[in-house]
């Protein structure tokens, strides 16, 4: 059996399948989430998310949370929607409870999610389901192609800024939430590398260090998990 020399934190929770898979090439993963997603009751919420369900109309998710918020409430329903979604996770959720039909399209990033819709040009306005720590990108961009973006905040992300004392390799970070609570109370080491999911993630650790990033460009934990096992390769 191959020993296992490279320890890496996870700020998120990971399935065993890809904890397992890191193993196999001699990498240790402990996984501490260092945010929490809570999804927000409140019946004028619920009642926004009722009437969406009502409307035939566009729909924008750039989360894997925004989906398992609102589909919380879908009671078997499904909606005449054409949904705009980030890849991957996010993706498949949107598949598994609305039906690949319903997917009008994907991009790797919330930018580029809203340039392809004003390049299709097919509506005047969307309903973009999301969180309360929300990018901008995506709305000042429908914005400005004079596209009216109907903002729906279903969940809220709380900070969970844990202080470590293990020295890791390797840090993996898959939001720019996390980023912030982890470096709250922590500090890697000069020669940690940090992985980031994707551009945004990665300007926020920017902010907090100039240890080498090593950026996913694809989104999901799949990828980023296998970008960083190629990496120690």
């Amino acid at each position: 059996m191959q020993e296992n020399k490279i320890n890496i934190l996870s700020t998120r929770l990971l399935t065993d399948e890809l904890v397992e898979a890191a193993q196999a090439s001699g990498i240790t993963i402990d996984a501490l989430s260092f945010i929490e997603t809570v999804t927000i009751q409140s019946k004028h919420v619920q009642k926004k998310i009722e009437n969406a369900y009502l409307q035939s109309c566009t729909v924008v998710f750039t989360s894997m949370n925004a989906v398992e918020a609102v589909v919380a409430g879908q009671n078997g329903q499904q909606p005449d929607w054409n949904i705009y979604c980030i890849g991957n996770t996010t993706r498949q959720l949107v598949k598994k409870y609305f039906g690949e039909e319903s997917i009008a399209g994907t991009a790797n990033s919330a930018a580029e999610l809203a340039e392809l819709m004003t390049e299709k040009r097919k509506t005047d306005s969307v309903i973009f389901f999301c969180g309360d720590q929300r990018r901008d990108e995506l709305p000042l961009i429908l914005s400005s192609n004079k596209v009216k973006v109907n903002e729906i905040v279903v969940y809220e992300t709380i900070a969970v800024p844990d202080k470590i004392e293990k020295k890791y390799n390797g840090i993996l970070f898959f939001s720019s939430s996390a980023v912030e609570s982890f470096f709250r109370n922590n500090k890697p080491t000069d020669k940690t590398i940090l992985f980031a999911i994707g551009n945004t993630t990665a300007n926020a650790i920017k902010k907090y260090s100039i240890n080498k990033i090593i950026i996913s460009h694809e989104p999901g934990k799949e990828n980023l998990l296998k970008k960083m096992i190629e990496y120690y390769r």
